[in-house]
C-alpha cells in the first residue's frame, strides 16, 4: 500500500467554531493524528498509509513568504521517503503556496498535492472528507508536480487561482485543463509533467514585492512612492493583453531608473500578454517591463520573489520569465 505524508499548516478544514466571536471560524488548537483523520475519514485507511505532522496552525490569511520556505523545507526533505505528499491548506493563499512551492521545489519526482475546504471536517454537511479523500488517491497517482485538489479536480498549482469564496468548487485553471479529473473513473491527462530527479533545495527568496492592480484613476505617485520606500520588484495586473494608462508611465520610468524590475500580467483570468499588440501596452513594453504572457498573478508574484533571489534585475531574471520552470505558463 502506498505510503503518505499529511502535512497540516491550518485552514477551514480544520477549524471549529469559535463562540467568542459570534460563530467566526478560528484554528483549532488541537493537533490532529493519522488516526484522528482516518476516524473522521475511514476511506482514507484504504487509499494510503497515513503519517501525519503538524507544521502550522494558522488561518491561511497569515501565511507569509517566510512560512512557503519552511513548507518548502520539509516538503523537500521528507518526498524521497514517501509515495507523495499532502498539504493541508487554507483556501485564501492556497493558490499563492502552490505556485510558491512548485518555483522552490522545481521539478519533481512525486506528486505534492494542496487541498482543504470550504466548510471544516467537523461539520455534518463538509467538502472536507471528499477533498482529503481525492487528495490522498491523487497522491498515489503518476502525477509528479504540486497541484491542487478540489471539488473532484486536480489542478496543476502554478496555474490555479481561487474563484468562488462560498461555493465547493473553489479553484480554477482557466489557462490548463486539469490534471486529473476524479468522477467515475479516475482520468489523468496527457499534459502531465514528467517525473524529474530532486534538485537540491534553493531557499533564496525576496519577500519584497508588491502587486498593484491597474484601474482607471491609479495615481502614479503612489506606485512611486512604494519604489522609494524600498519595493524590489513590482507585478503590474494591466488590463487585457497587458494595456496599462499612459499616466503611469513615470512610474515605469523611476522603476527602470532604480533597477526595480516591473512584470506585467493581465486582469482577465484567460488573459494572455502581448506588449506589443497595443498602443497602451507598448507604453509598458518601452519601459523594460516584462511580460508574464498567461501566468496567473499568484504564479507571477512567487516567480518575482525567487527570481529577483536567484538572479538579480537584469537579463536574467527577464530569461527567467521568459521560460517555464514547472509548467507556470506556455512554454
Amino acid at each position: 500500500m502506498p505510503r503518505l505524508l499529511l502535512l497540516l499548516t491550518g485552514g477551514t478544514l480544520l477549524m471549529t467554531s469559535g463562540e467568542e466571536r459570534a460563530g467566526a471560524l478560528r484554528v483549532s488548537e488541537e493537533e490532529r493524528t493519522s488516526r484522528d483523520l482516518v476516524t473522521e475519514v475511514p476511506p482514507l485507511a484504504r487509499v494510503a498509509e497515513l503519517d501525519t505532522r503538524l507544521l502550522f496552525q494558522m488561518d491561511s490569511a497569515n501565511m507569509q513568504p517566510s512560512d512557503w520556505l519552511k513548507l518548502a523545507r520539509e516538503v523537500h526533505r521528507e518526498l524521497p521517503r514517501y509515495d507523495g505528499i499532502v498539504v493541508v491548506h487554507g483556501t485564501d493563499t492556497m493558490a499563492y503556496t502552490a505556485s510558491a512551492l512548485a518555483l522552490l521545489l522545481g521539478p519533481l519526482p512525486k506528486p505534492v498535492v494542496l487541498t482543504g475546504s470550504q466548510k471544516p471536517l467537523v461539520d455534518i454537511r463538509t467538502d472536507a472528507r471528499q477533498n482529503l479523500v481525492d487528495a490522498a488517491l491523487v497522491a498515489t497517482l503518476a502525477v509528479p508536480e504540486v497541484s491542487i485538489v478540489f471539488h473532484s479536480r486536480a489542478l496543476r498549482g502554478a496555474r490555479a487561482t481561487k474563484k468562488d469564496a462560498w461555493g465547493f468548487d473553489a479553484f480554477d485553471s482557466p489557462q490548463l485543463a486539469p490534471l486529473v479529473e476524479l468522477g467515475l473513473d479516475v482520468e489523468v491527462a496527457p499534459h502531465v509533467r514528467a517525473p524529474a530527479e530532486l534538485a537540491p533545495f534553493d531557499d533564496r527568496l525576496e519577500p519584497r514585492v508588491l502587486a498593484v492592480r491597474v484601474f482607471p484613476g491609479l495615481d502614479p505617485l503612489l506606485i512611486r512612492g512604494a519604489i522609494r520606500a524600498g519595493v524590489k520588484g513590482l507585478v503590474l495586473e494591466g488590463y487585457g493583453t497587458g494595456n496599462v494608462p499612459e499616466s503611469i508611465l513615470p512610474a515605469l520610468e523611476e522603476a527602470r531608473a532604480r533597477n526595480v524590475p516591473v512584470v506585467v500580467v493581465s486582469q482577465c483570468l484567460r488573459g494572455f500578454v502581448d506588449l506589443r499588440r497595443y498602443e497602451a501596452g507598448v507604453i509598458a513594453d518601452d519601459a523594460g517591463a516584462i511580460s508574464a504572457k498567461d501566468m496567473t498573478v499568484e504564479a507571477a508574484v512567487a516567480k518575482l520573489m525567487i527570481g529577483l533571489a536567484r538572479y538579480g534585475t537584469g537579463d536574467a531574471l527577464r530569461e527567467y520569465f521568459g521560460s517555464s520552470a514547472v509548467g507556470e505558463r506556455d512554454a
